[in-house]
């Protein structure tokens, strides 16, 4: 047996290495959507998955079929021995510098741990390796080794260049430009607890340091508040102090220590104490506005509808200010209407005085500071950098949609530096099924060119997604008349730590 071994070990090494390749290949065909959607999902190699998941099945099935081949053996062993140097060094990457593991590759390997998987291509690249010099010594014994031993060594460099080169890239491509692959993190929530509320109409307004608050849609003068536990609740019903104006779309924003009761289409704000069911109108007829954003306990961000150019346009209220509004035109940016094509959502980011402005029809939010001044105007990363919408002017100066709408990103929450964004559109290689049962919440630095990757928000049975938010520990979901409560993993926890890694507000 040892002689036979001794005899044939560049042949038996050569088909071995050829059943493996062919394996992997018919595995990865067979399966090849779940391949493509397990490179889309790697940190490493996300922006080349269309690419990389079609070639490397022709490489492997090709060195296959040249290894068994006796003229053609050398050659390919050096092939199997950079294809095999590649995939190692991907799974070292994967381990000691990646964001995070993703799921393992399938086939027979898909029960291995990757530092398992790691030493199996180990293995692997020593047979090849040894192969090719046993070869090379059993075809001229008195000949040096020297130079299949440098050729065997730049392959293998050569392969971990390039792979490292193509990590790098990609990182680049995923984090900075717009590419459009997501990046699914691995279980970035954890659910923990949940509750069962009396309706379906209930959305959030904002949170404290010990609670959350939520208003509710058929309800619109109550305020509920439960502690982040779900061990205590209360309800209040807001008593303003006039209820004589024709109210059309009544809402509620919780800035503690404060909530306020408005209605941009009076236009009025009532504030009232957090605990206090009575509200003090604190401003009235001072300007029309569709979004409402409290800075302070005087001060408000607003979108609202210029009267000269009637487009949509940033303002600031101060009710002890003269003027009292003051509008910034140039922060959104026309590109169809200014109506339409400028639509988006106005939010605070929890936990800093800096706000958001996010469109819903193009790929870029704006970061602003309390006074509207303009920080940075960053990407989502989808591609529609112009809108895709048709719209008409009606005779009495309305704005409406000739077509339906091309939308790109929906509900958004911010909290420190970190933007969670519900995007509507697909990514590549991504499962249909898998939209059909959840959201898409991608994960944004809010300070920074930088996605940090996506996350699933799944359905009720019969319900629907139809609010979240966010805290330091947590992510609150409304998910029909549940209330549920997710807990926060690396790599999202990490980015609301302070330097000296503690949680600053919990």
């Amino acid at each position: 047996m040892k002689n036979y071994i001794a005899k044939n070990y560049t042949n038996i090494v050569a088909y071995l290495i050829a059943l493996l390749f062919v394996y992997a290949a018919i595995s990865k065909t067979i399966d090849f959507e779940n391949f493509q959607v397990q490179l889309a999902q790697s940190p490493l190699l996300s922006a080349y998955a269309g690419f990389i998941s079609y070639s490397v099945i022709i490489i492997e099935l090709a060195l296959a079929l040249l290894l068994c081949l006796p003229k053609y053996q050398k050659f390919a062993l050096y092939g199997s021995l950079g294809l095999m140097s590649a995939f190692t060094i991907y799974i070292y990457l994967i381990l000691n510098y990646s964001d995070f593991v993703p799921c393992s590759c399938g086939g027979i390997l898909e029960d291995l741990g990757w530092t398992e998987h790691l030493i199996f291509n180990i293995v692997f690249v020593i047979l090849a390796f040894t192969a090719i010099l046993y070869r090379e010594k059993k075809s001229n014994p008195v000949k040096s080794l020297a130079f299949p031993f440098s050729i065997s060594l730049a392959t293998i460099i050569c392969s971990i260049g390039t792979v490292i080169a193509l990590f790098l890239s990609s990182e680049h491509i995923i984090k900075k430009e717009n590419n459009f692959t997501r990046r699914f993190l691995m279980h970035p929530i954890i659910e923990d607890k949940k509750i069962n509320l009396d309706n379906e109409n209930y959305y959030f307004v904002g949170n404290d340091e010990v609670k959350i608050y939520l208003g509710n849609k058929s309800y619109p003068q109550t305020l509920f508040s439960i502690d982040t536990a779900f061990t205590d609740s209360v309800r209040i019903k807001i008593q303003p102090d006039n209820l004589s104006h024709t109210f059309r779309n009544i809402q509620i924003k919780v800035k503690s220590p404060y909530y306020y009761f408005y209605d941009g289409s009076v236009p009025v704000i009532y504030r009232g104490k957090l605990g206090d069911q009575n509200a003090k109108t604190i401003s009235f007829n001072d300007a029309f506005f569709t979004q409402f954003v409290p800075i302070d306990s005087t001060k408000f961000a607003l979108r609202t509808l210029s009267r000269k150019t009637k487009e949509l346009t940033l303002a600031l209220l101060d009710i002890n200010a003269d003027p009292k509004i003051k509008l910034y035109p140039t922060i959104l940016e026309k590109q169809v209407d200014g109506v339409f094509d400028v639509d988006g959502g106005l939010i605070s980011n929890n936990n800093t005085e800096d706000l958001v402005y996010i469109y819903n029809y193009r790929n870029q939010f704006i970061s602003l500071d309390n006074k509207l001044n303009v920080l940075r105007r960053l990407n989502t990363i989808d591609t529609t950098t112009h809108v895709k919408i048709q719209t008409t002017v009606m005779k009495d100066g309305r704005h409406k949609f000739s077509a339906p709408p091309f939308k790109v990103n929906s509900r958004t929450i911010a909290n420190r530096n970190l933007l969670f964004i519900q995007s509507d559109l697909m990514g590549k290689h991504e499962s249909r099924e898998s939209w059909k049962r959840a959201k898409i919440i991608d994960v944004y630095k809010a300070n920074g060119q930088e996605y940090l990757g996506s996350f699933y928000l799944y359905k009720g049975k019969d319900s629907n997604v139809t609010d979240f938010w966010a805290t330091d520990n947590f992510l609150f979901v409304l998910i029909g008349s549940d209330l549920k409560r997710f807990y926060f993993r690396e790599p999202i926890i990490g980015h609301f730590k302070n330097k000296e890694g503690k949680t600053e507000n919990l």
